[in-house]
């Protein structure tokens, strides 16, 4: 497969009218989701906290100016968006012409993570299913402003949404310019991973949400000796890590739960903090580890440091919440003992160690251990 300059796939869409674009990053479309940025100014584009808002988004710029907006996403956050793209983007709805440009992991013959597989597998009858028409982009240059007037004409013919499916690592890097983290937190996140391990108590149990978060924390379980069989690394399900962790408090309440989250997975399903905030489990222990970015994907920034994750959690109705980013002030939030619900908004850098491996053990394999630890399993 010859590497695709992301500008390549962008100019036509530009010249096009395509204007707006509203979408998740993901690791397939990161390079043009670069491009797109140092490309629009600001309300142009828009990174959304979850794909359902992202179509709203480009459903209301539609609305406002009559052009066709654009929508990326990875396959796995079809899901989000199913709701909205089929009650009001559909042609039998309100009628929005959109294009979705969707990074297909998983995709049939080749090799992807657990996770992606089915989700890759199912995504062209998803989207038959959803009756929007799609079409796969092609590393062939001279096919590609085709391929844009095509899928833009078939949006604005049926008023309604269509879909440009793209391979993993059909593009080429982008080498053009990324804007500056307005916030640069001292520790690496693998560091302030440790410090909150090296606090557990022995019975603790420790959820951790997709990415690099799961990542460094099977690598730290590695390292120190200690196996996985009080660990839950979610591999897929963004945003979920939290709701999760709170059912599981419920369910063994002798125990204390730490939920290792991610700031996009906290922003993406932001309703989760209601639920832990009413039902209030006393052992359970929210830790959003917040970059300001979707490091996992690319490194795109998220509103993780515009967002004030503890006068939230506060407001929803945690007991304790607290923001930390030196060790001194992760060490002390640690050690305090709170009574839970209690969130630690920990600011970290972004980046991760080249090396960085992914779990040696499977998703099964994961739930099966946990599950035998708890001696829930059948």
């Amino acid at each position: 497969m010859t590497k695709l300059n992301p500008q390549d796939f962008l100019d036509p869409l530009l010249a096009a009218g395509v204007d707006f674009f509203a979408g998740v990053p993901d690791s397939v479309l990161k390079d043009f989701c670069w491009a797109v940025d140092a490309a629009l100014p600001a309300g142009r584009h828009i990174i959304a906290a979850n794909e359902g808002a992202a179509v709203g988004m480009a459903a209301g710029h539609y609305i406002g100016t009559g052009h066709v907006p654009a929508v990326y996403l990875q396959n796995s956050g079809l899901g989000n968006a199913i709701n909205p793209l089929l009650s009001l983007a559909d042609a039998e709805v309100y009628g929005v012409p959109l294009l979705l440009i969707v990074g297909w992991r998983g995709a049939p013959g080749l090799k992807d993570e657990p996770q992606h597989l089915k989700q890759g597998r199912l995504t062209p009858p998803l989207l038959d299913a959803m009756e929007i028409p799609w079409w796969v982009l092609q590393d062939h240059l001279d096919d590609i402003p085709g391929l844009v007037a095509a899928a833009l004409a078939k949006a604005a013919g049926r008023l309604g949404p269509v879909a440009i499916l793209v391979h993993n690592g059909l593009f080429a890097a982008y080498d053009g310019p990324k804007p500056a983290s307005p916030v640069q937190p001292p520790l690496a996140r693998e560091a302030a991973l440790k410090l909150v391990l090296d606090t557990l108590r022995p019975d603790d149990l420790v959820v951790g949400t997709t990415g690099m978060i799961s990542r460094e924390l099977h690598d730290l379980r590695v390292a120190s000796g200690k196996g996985h069989a009080q660990d839950f690394m979610m591999v897929g399900s963004m945003g979920h890590a939290m709701s999760l962790a709170l059912s599981l408090a419920l369910a063994q309440p002798d125990r204390r739960v730490v939920c290792l989250d991610g700031d996009g997975a906290a922003l993406m399903h932001l309703g989760g903090l209601s639920n832990i905030g009413a039902l209030a489990p006393d052992n359970l222990l929210h830790v959003i580890v917040n970059n300001g970015a979707h490091d996992s994907v690319g490194g795109q920034p998220s509103l993780g440091f515009h967002v004030d994750f503890p006068q939230i959690a506060l407001a929803c109705g945690y007991r304790h919440a607290d923001r930390a980013e030196t060790e001194s002030e992760i060490v002390t939030l640690l050690g305090s003992n709170q009574t839970g619900p209690s969130l630690i908004d920990l600011w970290v850098a972004k980046g991760a160690r080249p090396d960085l491996g992914r779990p040696k053990i499977g998703p099964r394999e994961n739930i099966d251990l946990l599950m035998r630890h708890l001696g829930t399993a059948e």
